[in-house]
């Protein structure tokens, strides 16, 4: 029946009588429990923020497509939504700080997500990577190790560089990104002035069963832009929702943002002989080496309707890929497979596939029943199991992943190559002398106030291997020297 008189009604579509005052016992009280639109109105109230993203809280995001400009991709990769040029595919993007909580500013020097919803006709293919080619840690079993050191000391609450450059100056895989990110690209102007990675490594599979690796590379249309380290910060105090605010605004007004997606095709035995781990996300792979093939533009026109339904419920996890597309050995991309979309059940339930922004475009057929928000008819009288003889959905064989041949004894190892060195040290060397000054500046300014000399040489230690000139700037900023050992 239709609410003719737009009449306020509860969740369950029940009028309310009065929406201005309790019911209570007089004029003066106390209230009286019987008053359920006021419980269900506070009850909901206290539930009205699910919990945030441990990593990524802040951000905002935007609907869009993604067009194909390629027409030779099939001899690469069998998925559907590549097969051919011209061809369009809805998609969402949500874009992110890193270890800052919601309502941190946008403007600090953090690494920014890059992450991507394809609704395809395969169903819903994730592509969620960062502003960034490379990462900190390289295996996932140290990921939550590094962000507690990202977010506040347990015992004061604060922010707190000896905690980070501790956990850095241990870890020196992590020497490349922090460079990457301590450089002129380290805070981006706007999120339409910054390129986008899927920093993994991925295996492409095409219709006869051969198989490539894959690197993603989107990059901006409107050019990369940074800022100045004291203008963000004057902008951080000026209008924290900055980022957010320009890529709002930019698609009100039709000025539509828009990337070009280039990948790197290697041919799959040179994993065994490339000069670098290509499962090794601290890793770059040249593109001397292997040349970037155009794939197709992905443009953002349309921002959400509602921010909550759209961008905080948004759930994005690297575990879906569509037949064509396949994971790698990378064991940071084997462990977020697990632990995003094990975030998203507990953020959002067991049911959040089912929220519009997350739901398949294609029918889904499964035999998954119940859990907390069902919101489609559960099944119906269907079986809830497999296999039966009611003519259920059953699996399709030809739809098996692409076979990688694992060899080797069952142990906990670290990768080959403890090379960190090489690759921060080119990128120091590809700057130029205003672009080095700045990185020298923007580090020292960073581990000042770290407490404990023995922190600072030690990561001074790292920044000397990868190139003494730059270890010896830094330190001499600090009104240090670099040990003897060192050198």
């Amino acid at each position: 029946m239709t609410n003719k008189k737009n009449t306020l009604t509860t969740a369950s579509g029940i009028p309310v009588g009065d929406n201005q005052n309790s019911i209570t016992a007089g004029n003066r009280g106390p209230v009286l429990l019987q008053d359920f639109h006021l419980l269900e109105k506070l009850a909901h109230f206290n539930r009205e923020r699910i919990p945030e993203r441990v990593v990524h809280a802040k951000g905002t995001g935007a609907f869009g497509y993604f067009e194909v400009t390629n027409d030779e991709l099939s001899k690469y990769t069998k998925a559907d939504f590549l097969s051919e040029k011209g061809k369009r595919t809805d998609m969402f993007a949500r874009f992110s700080t890193v270890a800052g909580e919601q309502g941190y500013s946008d403007t600090v020097r953090d690494p920014r997500g890059f992450a991507l919803k394809f609704y395809t006709e395969e169903g819903n293919y994730d592509l969620v990577g960062n502003n960034t080619p490379i990462f900190f840690v390289r295996d996932a079993i140290k990921f939550p190790d590094f962000i507690h050191t990202q977010k506040r000391n347990p015992k004061t609450g604060l922010k707190d560089p000896n905690m980070v450059w501790d956990f850095w100056s241990l870890s020196p895989e992590s020497l490349h990104q922090i460079t990457y990110l301590h450089g002129d690209r380290g805070i981006p102007a706007t999120l339409r002035h910054m390129n986008g990675y899927g920093s993994h490594t991925y295996k492409w599979v095409n219709d006869k069963g051969e198989a490539f690796w894959v690197k993603y590379h989107f990059i901006s249309d409107q050019g990369v832009k940074a800022l100045d380290v004291d203008l963000a910060d004057k902008i951080a105090g000026e209008n924290p929702d900055y980022h957010r605010e320009d890529l709002y605004n930019a698609i009100e007004a039709g000025d539509n943002p828009s990337w070009t997606l280039y990948v790197q095709i290697i041919p799959f035995e040179d994993y065994k002989t490339y000069k670098w781990d290509l499962f090794d996300v601290t890793k770059t792979v040249s593109k001397k080496d292997y040349p970037r093939i155009e794939v197709g533009k992905m443009v953002l026109n349309r921002n959400p309707e509602n921010f909550f339904a759209d961008v905080e419920q948004a759930a994005l996890t690297p575990g879906n890929l569509v037949p064509g597309i396949e994971a790698s050995p990378d064991k940071m991309l084997q462990g977020r497979i697990f632990s995003y979309a094990d975030a998203h059940r507990y953020r959002l339930g067991a049911n959040h596939q089912q929220i519009p922004v997350n739901r398949a475009v294609n029918e889904v057929k499964n035999y998954q029943r119940d859990g907390y928000m069902r919101v489609d008819g559960n099944g119906g009288g269907a079986p809830n199991y497999e296999p039966n003889s009611l003519n259920g959905p059953a699996e399709d064989f030809t739809q098996k992943i692409n076979p990688f041949e694992v060899t080797g004894e069952a142990n906990s190892v670290a990768h080959d190559s403890e090379d960190h060195y090489t690759q921060p040290g080119d990128l120091y060397r590809l700057m130029s002398e205003d672009e080095k000054a700045r990185l020298v500046k923007n580090f020292a300014d960073h581990m000042r106030p770290v407490e404990s000399d023995e922190i600072k040489l030690r990561q001074i230690e790292h920044f000397y291997k990868a190139d003494p000139d730059w270890g010896t700037r830094v330190a001499e900023d600090l009104g240090l020297s670099v040990p003897e050992s060192v050198k």
